[in-house]
């Protein structure tokens, strides 16, 4: 990052980001940025980097993904929002919104309305679990104790439009695949941009190892925003498998977990003994 930022600098990247904003329709190239601001290409991408915290290319994506996700809430059919923001076809849109957010545009306009989810309760090493799945992949996963009732609650306001389908012995074998033989999965996760970064940066985070808050804000170029990563990370609805059990505060306390401080204190230190028997 830079330490003393040239005014005159400053000004051009901010000349650049209007330029985006009133352009980003028509999807302009980084080469056509940077000549309209007075740079060359590669200066361009890595002052823009250093001042804004993301690529040129990053930025006009989530512009486009903003304006997409306020505009399919009214208009009438995904093929208009694909043609006012000036995508080739519905299927483009649906490539952006599943590159970043894991959902279709119809998923997130529609809360998950004809999206097949398995579900079911089965044991883990830690207690009880709900998980969730769909041909996508797992899209959630949550511990319960006595409160089985409110832990579906919470999978069914996520995926409230979705169909449901419960079958515990599907749900068991998942479990056993995640916790006992260690399978992967992929995800399908519903969140905002900012959580979605925030959770693949969790996913990053090494077996055993913890981070703080203002660890994952560093590693996002967010210095400032470790109470919005904390959270983006109260939001996960996928325990276990996007690790947020591996973030404390800095002070070292254990601080919040949705599933409960014990487990989180088991699941780190499961964690770390596998670690030592594996060297």
């Amino acid at each position: 990052m830079l330490t003393h930022k040239d005014s005159s600098t400053y000004k051009q990247i901010e000349k650049a980001i209007k330029y985006i904003d009133e352009n980003f329709k028509s999807h302009p190239s980084i080469d056509e940025v940077a000549k309209n601001i007075g740079m060359s290409k590669y200066h361009f991408i890595r002052v823009f980097k250093e001042y804004v915290g993301v690529t040129p290319k990053q930025f006009l994506h989530s512009v486009t993904l903003n304006y997409a996700k306020e505009h399919i809430k009214e208009s009438k059919s995904i093929l208009d929002s694909s043609l006012d923001i000036g995508l080739s076809s519905s299927s483009r849109l649906h490539e952006l919104f599943v590159n970043l957010i894991g959902v279709t545009p119809k998923e997130w306009k529609e809360k998950g309305k004809d999206v097949e989810i398995t579900y079911g309760f089965g044991q883990t090493p830690f207690g009880e679990a709900l998980i969730g799945f769909t041909d996508k992949g797992i899209c959630y996963l949550g511990f319960c104790d006595n409160n089985k009732k409110d832990i579906f609650q919470r999978f069914n306001q996520l995926w409230e439009n979705a169909n449901l389908i419960f079958n515990e012995k599907l749900a068991n074998e998942y479990l056993e695949n995640i916790f006992i033989k260690n399978k992967k999965y992929p995800l399908f996760v519903k969140g905002t941009n900012l959580q979605i970064n925030v959770w693949k940066a969790l996913i990053n985070i090494p077996n055993g190892e913890i981070a703080t808050y203002s660890d994952i804000a560093n590693v996002l170029d967010k210095p400032k925003s470790a109470r919005a990563v904390a959270n983006a990370i109260g939001k996960n609805h996928i325990g276990y498998l996007i690790p947020c059990h591996r973030v404390i505060a800095k002070s070292g306390a254990m601080s919040g977990y949705r599933w409960g401080i014990e487990r989180k204190k088991n699941l780190l230190e499961y964690e770390i003994n596998k670690d030592e028997q594996d060297i």
